[in-house]
């Protein structure tokens, strides 16, 4: 990849990237998470509804000497069980009990990895991953129903070493109106949910492959 040009969204105007830091209970655990998308990063600056604009932080990310997980490159359903190593799709006794399970058969280990990318579950995407484990979506149109979300890919910086080759742009920090980019960031996801309903409710959501028939 050599070196790639990242962007982070973040409500703070000083960021300082941290091995160590960030929350386990995020998509793929601590780390540090950038876009390779400026607009998706201002959209992700103001996500919260607090009427306060935000920031975008550029970044060069040297890949070279790196090992990266692509989750584009695995089975969807290895996206899925990394997800549910971290959060919780939902809180019944039923869902604790064949999560575990389905990361015992579908999750990969994600050690030894310096960067992991893959899609971000944002509410949309978490949206389908609810509907996945409540048995209400087919194996067969996971792939097509994270396409429809829009929000492109994230990069999450895992290791000391990959912290190392990571560094910020000079003059890169860009301010961001909340009233614009809040609004952006509202119709994308407004617009994911529509669409992933009209194919979840389809003809071709077959509801066979689901999730409990998997284990």
């Amino acid at each position: 990849m050599g070196k790639l040009a990242l962007y982070h969204g973040s409500p703070a105007e000083l960021v300082v990237p941290q091995f160590g830091l960030g929350e386990e209970k995020h998509d793929y655990g601590k780390g540090f998470y950038l876009t390779e998308s400026i607009d998706l990063a201002r959209e992700w600056a103001v996500y919260r509804p607090d009427a306060a604009n935000g920031w975008v932080h550029q970044y060069e990310l040297d890949t070279d000497g790196l090992s990266i997980l692509d989750f584009e490159g695995k089975d969807v359903l290895s996206w899925l069980a990394e997800l549910m190593k971290h959060r919780d799709a939902a809180d019944s006794k039923r869902y604790r009990m064949l999560s575990q399970r389905f990361i015992e058969e579908y999750g990969i280990s994600t050690d030894g990895y310096d960067v992991i990318r893959g899609w971000r579950a944002n509410a949309s995407y978490f949206y389908i991953a609810k509907a996945f484990v409540r048995d209400e979506v087919d194996v067969d149109i996971l792939e097509e129903l994270l396409a429809l979300g829009g929000l492109g890919i994230q990069y999450c910086v895992k290791t000391e070493k990959a912290y190392a080759h990571l560094y910020e742009v000079p003059g890169g920090l860009q301010s961001v109106n909340f009233s614009q980019f809040n609004e952006k960031y509202n119709a994308r996801d407004i617009a994911a949910r529509e669409n992933m309903r009209k194919l979840i409710n389809s003809d071709r959501n077959r509801v066979i492959k689901v999730f409990s028939t998997l284990l």
